[in-house]
C-alpha cells in the first residue's frame, strides 16, 4: 500500500515517483542522453499523457518507469517502493502485480481466442486471486467484447484486437496501466474506441493510465500532460492541448 501522506491536493496517493531519473544510450562511439533529470509524479487513479515528438525520449521514460529498462542514475519508485534497487526476481514480480503493459503492436497469441489470450497472465500468476475464465470474461464484457470470446486475432478487427490487449494487461488487477502509442497502428474510428476504452478502465476500476502518444489530440483524453523533449520535461499542461 502507498503511504497516505504521499497525496496531492485532492488527497490522491502517488502511485509512481521518479526522482533525477537518468538514461544514456551509446550511439556510434558518442552518448545520446535520452532521458535527462525527469522528476514526476503520478496520482493513484488518473489518466496522463506523456507527449512528444519522435525521438523525444517518451518510450524510453516509459520502459524506465514500468521496470522494462534501468536507469542510468535516479530512482523509480511505485507504491513508494525503489524499483531501480531490486533484484531481477523481485522486479519480475512488481511489474507482473503493479503493471499492464499495452503497445502499438497487440502481441496477441494468434491461435488462442480472446478469452484465452486474456488468462493467459492470469494462468501463470503466481498468486491467483481470480478465477481466470470468469475474471477474462468480465475483462472483455467491460470492454465491449462480450461477443467476442471465443474470437481469435485473426477474426477480430485491429480496435477489437488492442482492447483484447487491454483486458489482458488488467488480468492481475494492477495499480497502473502503462500504454506506449496504444492507437497508433489503428485507424482514427478504431482509436476513438480504444481511447473510450482506457477512460472507462479509469472510470470503474480506478487504474491509473499512463498514455505514451505523439498525438496531441489524443493527449488532450487525459488529464495531466507532461511534455518532453529532447529527454527532458519541458512543462505540465492540465487543460486539453489543441496543437503539438
Amino acid at each position: 500500500m502507498i503511504a497516505d501522506s504521499k497525496t496531492n491536493g485532492s488527497a490522491r496517493p502517488v502511485v509512481l515517483r521518479t526522482h533525477n531519473l537518468v538514461k544514456d544510450l551509446p550511439l556510434s562511439g558518442e552518448v545520446v542522453h535520452a532521458v535527462r533529470s525527469v522528476n514526476l509524479e503520478i496520482y493513484r487513479g488518473e489518466r496522463v499523457a506523456v507527449i512528444g515528438p519522435s525521438g523525444s525520449g517518451k518510450s524510453t521514460l516509459l520502459g524506465l518507469m514500468g521496470g522494462l529498462d534501468a536507469p542510468t542514475s535516479g530512482t523509480v519508485e511505485i507504491d513508494g517502493v525503489d524499483i531501480t534497487r531490486l533484484s531481477e526476481a523481485r522486479l519480475t514480480e512488481i511489474r507482473n502485480e503493479k503493471i499492464g503493459f499495452v503497445f502499438q503492436f497487440f502481441n496477441l497469441v494468434p491461435t488462442l481466442t480472446a478469452l484465452e489470450n486474456v488468462m493467459l497472465p492470469l494462468e501463470f500468476a503466481r498468486r491467483q486471486q481470480f478465477n481466470p475464465r470468469q475474471r477474462a470474461r468480465e475483462l472483455l464484457d467491460l470492454l465491449g467484447l462480450k461477443d467476442r470470446l471465443n474470437h481469435r486475432p485473426s477474426q477480430l478487427s485491429g480496435g477489437q484486437q488492442q482492447r483484447v490487449a487491454i483486458a489482458r494487461a488488467l488480468a492481475n488487477n494492477p495499480p497502473l496501466l502503462m500504454a506506449d502509442e496504444p492507437t497508433g497502428n489503428l485507424d482514427t474510428e478504431s482509436g476513438k474506441m480504444v481511447l473510450m476504452a482506457l477512460e472507462k478502465v479509469q472510470a470503474e476500476m480506478g487504474t491509473t493510465v499512463i498514455v505514451v502518444t505523439h498525438d496531441p489530440q489524443i493527449a488532450s483524453q487525459m488529464e495531466r500532460i507532461f511534455r518532453i523533449v529532447d529527454g527532458q520535461l519541458v512543462n505540465e499542461i492540465t487543460e486539453a492541448v489543441t496543437s503539438a
